[in-house]
Formats: structure tokens, C-alpha cells, sequence
């Protein structure tokens, strides 16, 4: 199971993918580096009332009251902070999530802009070739936006959108988020017990297991 993963919010809408996956994370003990967009941070107001404060520091000190990190496990950083260790090649991640990733993100990971660290911090999966899992919310999709998602692909990204199923009987709107956050999760390599696998026994989550 990876040590360390960066996860990113940008400005699409599904910021409860986001935070639950956050949550998660954090209770497989995996050390969190988190990036956040401007526009982010009014998303999450909007759909989930959750302040995402603009200083580092303090959205360290409070998501780790709110989320149950211990000391260290979770460290936010600034998004034009390019002293930030996943800036670098010789200091990222073991794997790296964007959840949820705006269009515009997706874009300018798959041309390579790199104009802030949450674009600097995929270039840098890529580069080194470590997991990189993009959850885009929008829809319809547009040729570009496909033709972008392709080239990503191409490149060993996964394109994860957050589409639940049903299979399952969800009785609850957190059951849907679940279902996405479980999928980034396998991903990611993170085990997790948030529901039982096709063909397993019911309600058996023996079957969740780490990649």
C-alpha cells in the first residue's frame, strides 16, 4: 500500500467525492499531501458547507481536527507553493489523485502547463511514471475534453469519472459516493472497506484488497 499520496480539489462540481476520499485516506493511515484551487474552495462551500481556509497552516491544522489525522499524516499546501516537495521529481508521491478535476485542469495536465502546483504535481506523476488518477465531472463532454482524456490515457493516466452503479441497490446519496471514492481507492492501491465486490458474498468485503 502506497505511504504517501497527493490529492488535489479543483473546481469541478463533486467536492463530496473529494472530501470523502480525503477521509478515507486518512483512515488507511496514508500520509496526505492536499492541494486545493481557488475556485475549489467555493465549490466546497457550495455543496458541502466546508470552509477550505486560504492559509496552508490553518487548513492543515483544521482538516486534520475534522478528519482524525494524527500529527504529520496531513500537510496543505499553497498552490503556487513550488517549494512544496511534489514540485519536485526527487520528492513525490508514491500515487496522486485529482477528485474532482475541472475540465480546465484536465486540459492543462494533458498539454503539460504546469502553471501551479496541482498542475506542476501530476506533470511530475507522469514524468516519473506513478499512478495518476483524474476524476472529471462534467458532462456533456465536449471532442476536446475527450480528445484530452485520450491523450492522457495514451499517457497511463486513469480517467476515473464519478459514475456510480447500481447494482449495489444504493439507499443513500453516500452510497453513490462510495461506490467512485472505492474505484479511486483500487486505484490508488489503498485498501478499503466500503463495500463488497461483484460476486462476493453479501456483505462480505473480504474481497477489497490493496493493489
Amino acid at each position: 500500500m502506497p505511504e504517501s499520496i497527493t490529492l488535489a480539489f479543483t473546481g469541478a462540481s463533486g467536492m463530496p467525492f473529494g472530501l470523502r476520499l480525503l477521509e478515507q485516506l486518512l483512515a488507511a493511515q496514508t500520509r496526505v499531501v492536499l492541494l486545493y484551487s481557488p475556485a475549489a474552495q467555493i465549490v466546497a462551500r457550495q455543496e458541502c458547507d466546508v470552509i477550505l481556509p486560504t492559509q496552508p497552516r490553518e487548513a492543515t491544522r483544521q482538516l486534520s481536527e475534522r478528519f482524525g489525522a494524527h500529527e504529520g499524516q496531513l500537510t496543505v499546501y499553497g498552490r503556487e507553493d513550488w517549494m512544496a516537495p511534489v514540485a519536485s521529481g526527487s520528492n513525490p508521491g508514491d500515487a496522486m489523485a485529482v477528485c474532482p478535476c475541472s475540465m480546465g485542469t484536465l486540459g492543462a495536465i494533458a498539454h503539460g502547463l504546469a502553471d501551479n502546483l496541482v498542475e506542476r504535481a501530476a506533470d511530475v506523476m507522469m514524468k516519473e511514471r506513478r499512478p495518476l488518477v483524474l476524476v472529471p465531472r462534467e458532462t456533456p463532454l465536449s471532442t476536446i475534453h475527450l480528445e484530452n482524456m485520450l491523450a492522457l490515457s495514451r499517457a497511463g493516466v486513469v480517467i476515473l469519472p464519478p459514475a456510480p452503479g447500481f447494482y449495489g441497490r444504493p439507499q443513500r446519496i453516500g452510497d453513490l459516493v462510495d461506490f467512485v471514492v472505492a474505484r479511486v481507492l483500487d486505484q490508488l492501491g489503498v485498501a478499503h472497506t466500503l463495500g463488497p465486490r461483484w460476486g462476493a458474498p453479501d456483505g462480505d468485503l473480504t474481497g477489497v484488497q490493496s493493489v
